[in-house]
């Protein structure tokens, strides 16, 4: 199960919290998603790449409380932790690169958060999208609930781009390969 965090509505598409979101939509069309469905408080759609059948999500609760989808649609598609593949924004990496893990806390970040609390675990995998951090002394919530404009949309466009190729190394050819192509 692959799931990206991100906030509904169209107010915050394609803002910089919404990585997850994005990379998602992107990774839908690498795995032959045909349709989206309302599932578990979450938008999901099955799909396949390689020899590997993956459930992509999209929770529509707010990044705060996305956990519970998560755990819903856990539950539903029998999925254990160390099955799930979680894209997230990422403050503390530069705006042009993406780190693979797995486990870890969730340094703040909401959804991470949620999602450790709901599950009662951090094992799980995560690919982290870097958006870096805000400029000046610009508020992280104003930084993170913007949309990239200019060269700034190109380098996130290439960023989730990015995070699609890291997600499909991933999950066909584990987390050091991964680890080795992205996180250097």
């Amino acid at each position: 199960m692959i799931v990206g965090l991100g906030n509904p509505g169209e107010e915050y598409a394609h803002t910089r919290h919404n990585a997850g979101f994005d990379t998602i939509d992107k990774l839908a069309k690498e795995v032959g998603v045909r349709y989206w469905k309302t599932e578990c408080g979450a938008l999901a759609a099955k799909g396949a790449y390689r020899d590997c059948d993956v459930v992509l999500a999209k929770p529509q609760s707010y990044m705060n409380t996305s956990g519970g989808p998560v755990k819903q649609l856990m539950n539903a598609y029998g999925v254990s932790a160390d099955r799930l593949v979680v894209i997230h924004d990422e403050l503390d990496i530069a705006p042009d690169a993406v780190r693979a893990k797995f486990g870890g806390g969730h340094a703040g970040h909401n959804g991470l958060r949620s999602i450790c609390d709901k599950l009662g675990t951090r094992d799980w995998f995560r690919v982290r999208v870097g958006i870096g951090r805000p400029p000046g002394r610009m508020p992280v919530v104003d930084w993170v609930l913007s949309r990239p404009k200019k060269e700034a949309a190109d380098d996130f466009e290439y960023v989730c781009d990015k995070a699609v190729q890291a997600t499909l190394c991933l999950i066909t050819e584990g987390l050091d390969q991964t680890q080795q192509r992205f996180n250097s």
